[in-house]
């Protein structure tokens, strides 16, 4: 084999080696571009900055409406507890959402505007109940807890929007309450 031969052969060869090294390198970094597009997602529904637990939710497959909608769902359960919204529900309702990044303009926002307008279905909350049922043992102690206390806050500020006489009563209404234990009872361990 003559000198050039052998060059030209070795140079296709590297040539073959470093085109399929450069595709594999250039894959590795569009996967952790859409990883870190999806964690950003995830952190603006979220709202925490523990990288950890935001991967752990886009490892068990969670996407960010599902997450939001899980945040959401709650807050037009008490809302409605009573048959009813008033206005300082309505904002309060509005106000949990917004503290979520829910911009009114955005599809949740427009989703969750729809739900303060008409009261969601029955199967709404059944789904709801369900999909925590089946996140709740992927989830770490420490994380139930979290999610268990801000999600009961969110709620407990919707019910007492209203309600209550000159102070002297309970601003929680007996159906809001029932559905405050109905969502505590969900997110028990």
């Amino acid at each position: 084999m003559e000198r050039d031969d052998f060059n030209n052969a070795a140079r296709k060869l590297e040539d073959a080696f470093f085109a399929k090294e450069n595709a594999r390198l250039l894959q590795q970094m569009r996967d952790r571009a859409k990883q870190q597009e999806r964690r950003a997602a995830m952190r603006e529904v979220v709202r925490v900055n523990d990288d950890a637990f935001i991967d752990h939710l886009i490892e068990l497959g969670l996407e960010p409406q599902t997450v939001l909608a899980l945040q959401l769902v709650p807050l037009a359960a008490i809302a409605w507890a009573d048959g009813k919204i008033e206005p300082r529900e309505r904002d309060a309702v509005l106000k949990a959402a917004a503290s979520q990044g829910v911009a009114p303009e955005s599809v949740a926002g427009q989703m969750l505007s729809s739900w303060l307008v008409q009261q969601p279905s029955v199967e709404l909350l059944d789904a709801w109940k369900s999909q925590i049922r089946a996140l709740w043992p992927s989830l770490s102690q420490k994380e139930r807890d979290e999610i268990r206390a801000s999600g009961l806050e969110r709620a407990r500020s919707v019910a007492e929007a209203t309600g209550g006489f000159l102070g002297l009563t309970s601003r929680i209404s007996p159906e809001e309450k029932a559905v405050l234990d109905d969502l505590a009872q969900t997110l028990a361990d």
